[in-house]
């Protein structure tokens, strides 16, 4: 690679210009020309300096164009289906009670998170979780959002720079929970005009009183008694300033990411006014800009960062640091650090809205829903599941009064499970503001809820089919509440008697219909089909199908409607290898 050779050049002409110039100035120190010994060594030491400069700036380079290297190589992968690859996937974000994101495999492997998530800071990855968990209920702020997404769409080097920049020094995500307390914290005794004395005038009165019994007839216990006095006044309040300077060198990484991606985004123009509007945040009140003001920062950290030399108890002892650097900490704080907050939430705003427009980036062909306040309402034109890429089979979907609850039927494995994940994670796209898997879709706003994956709940002593009636008692619940309502059920009442199932079946759903929420409900019981003429149209027949050829079955994906008239379990039995009598 081209700068790992430059780096190396660099850093061998560093490590001769060093020797050179001690060996130059030693050499005219010994032969008595102080003078040119010293400006050999100057000389030297300048241009060494220029070349620890040169040497990180060409590291940086480096850093960013690998950064740019993995966006892209993740890009590729993305759009090749081979993104679960992909070591982020939010597993710690997976919750089993929540109403539908572990049944619709928003959080964890092979889930829509490790699919899109592009963030690098942790606001960023906590705000494309709430988005997906807990989507905004008004249409205005929807489509709001969608323009912005759609303008990130367009602004590929933006996104990249602003990823990369991210990236660069990005190597451990701390929650910045702690930073904000000690932003917004004062400690009015480090602001006060007469520590100035202490920090600058009494170290230079402790040089002195050291020097002093060398050059004159001073006692040299003066200048042990200055440094005794220096150890006490270190004493104080050691423990508290410790923690606190602690604090600011753990964030040390995590605020030159900030800088970077500050500077980014400070520097974009942009047009829709959802980000216009975040993006007005990023000023404090004398109007300093984030980016600016969080340089300072970074520059203060990476001094405080020093205390872990060894030497630096020696120097700490002779310059009072401890008191400078929270003197000119104290000092940030009261311009900037109530503001640190918005200002690194903003930028966790358009890390998730920079990862949703990757969607519509590769995805042109994908369609932005349209909304409805009026009625439930549920259209789509061959919509498909958007994690799934070369084996999508795409189908049309309507719901919409009087025709509210979909029944599904038809074989094992034919796509009724697919269908109704479908119909789900497109819904938590839509109101993300992201495209949407489809040629047409429009919704209305609604509570989703699924009964899909449920488990037994052994800490809890909970049976998979009593937790699958806790389920459905939220989704009820929701009902009485809220008439928006958006439910999944997948094979309802497994854990019970083919009679039991059949009836609480019939009877939930009667009961879901009366209330008017929308849903899709899959099921293998052929003889909830009669509800679609007892329920005069409320609810309606829908079926996948099989097809045999040269003794092997297919399935095709393709919604029809109607109920189904194939089995196939005992094919399914005989393809396993296991033989019937």
């Amino acid at each position: 690679m081209k700068e790992n050779r430059r780096i190396a050049f660099i850093s061998n002409l560093r490590l001769v210009f060093f020797l050179v110039g001690i060996v130059g100035a030693l050499f005219y120190y010994l032969i008595k020309n102080y003078y040119l010994a010293v400006a050999v060594f100057l000389a030297f030491l300048l241009a060494f300096i220029m070349l620890v400069k040169m040497h990180n700036k060409a590291i940086e380079k480096r850093s960013y164009m690998t950064a740019l290297h993995e966006i892209n190589d993740k890009s590729i992968k993305r759009i090749e289906g081979e993104w679960k690859q992909f070591i982020d996937t939010g597993e710690e974000f997976v919750d089993a009670e929540h109403n539908y994101s572990k049944d619709l495999d928003i959080f964890g492997k092979g889930s829509l998170f490790q699919w899109i998530n592009t963030t690098v800071t942790y606001l960023g990855r906590e705000r494309l979780r709430e988005i997906f968990e807990k989507p905004s209920k008004e249409i205005s702020d929807i489509y709001e959002r969608q323009e912005a997404v759609g303008e990130l769409a367009e602004k590929l080097d933006f996104r990249q720079n602003f990823m990369a920049e991210g990236m660069i020094a990005a190597k451990e995500i701390h929650n910045p929970e702690e930073l904000f307390l000690w932003a917004n914290s004062r400690k009015k005794f480090y602001c006060n005009p007469l520590l100035n004395f202490i920090i600058y005038i009494w170290p230079l009165i402790t040089v002195i009183a050291i020097l002093l019994p060398f050059t004159t007839r001073t006692p040299y216990y003066m200048g042990a008694l200055v440094i005794c006095i220096n150890i006490g006044i270190l004493m104080w309040d050691n423990e508290d300033r410790s923690r606190v300077l602690g604090t600011v060198d753990k964030y040390k990484e995590n605020i030159r990411t900030y800088y970077g991606m500050l500077q980014a985004l400070e520097k974009e123009q942009f047009h829709s006014r959802y980000i216009k509007n975040i993006k007005s945040n990023l000023i404090n009140d004398k109007g300093d800009t984030a980016s600016e003001q969080i340089r300072k920062l970074s520059v203060i950290e990476e001094k405080v960062s020093g205390r872990r030399n060894v030497y630096y108890s020696i120097i700490n002892i002779l310059t009072l640091s401890d008191y400078r650097y929270m003197r000119v900490l104290e000092m940030w704080k009261k311009d900037s650090g109530e503001c640190i907050n918005k200002w690194l939430n903003t930028l966790g705003e358009i890390e998730a809205l920079a990862g949703l427009s990757i969607i519509k980036y590769d995805n042109p062909e994908w369609v932005m829903p349209s909304f409805t306040e009026n009625q439930s309402l549920l259209s789509a034109k061959e919509m498909g599941h958007p994690l799934l890429t070369g084996e999508r089979v795409c189908n049309d979907l309507k719901m919409q009064k009087p025709s509210n609850i979909l029944l599904i039927t038809g074989s094992n494995m034919s796509g009724k499970s697919t269908l109704l994940r479908t119909a789900g994670i497109n819904l938590v796209l839509a109101y993300a503001g992201a495209p949407v898997c489809a040629k047409e879709f429009s919704c209305s706003v609604m509570e989703i809820y699924t009964c899909m994956r449920v488990s037994d709940d052994l800490e809890r002593s909970i049976s998979s089919f009593y937790a699958e009636i806790l389920r459905i008692k939220k989704i009820v619940e929701a009902t009485k509440r809220d008439k928006q309502i958006f439910f999944l059920l997948d094979e309802i009442f497994k854990g019970t008697n083919s009679m039991d199932r059949h009836t609480g079946a019939k009877v939930l759903i009667n009961r879901l219909s009366r209330e008017g929420a929308l849903g899709l409900v899959s099921t293998h019981d052929l003889e909830l089909g009669e509800l679609e003429e007892e329920s005069q149209g409320k609810v309606k027949n829908y079926h996948f199908r099989e097809y045999y050829k040269e003794d092997k079955i297919y399935f095709d994906y393709k919604l029809r409607s109607g109920i189904s008239t194939t089995r196939n379990a005992l094919y399914l039995i005989k393809m396993a290898g296991i033989e019937i009598d």
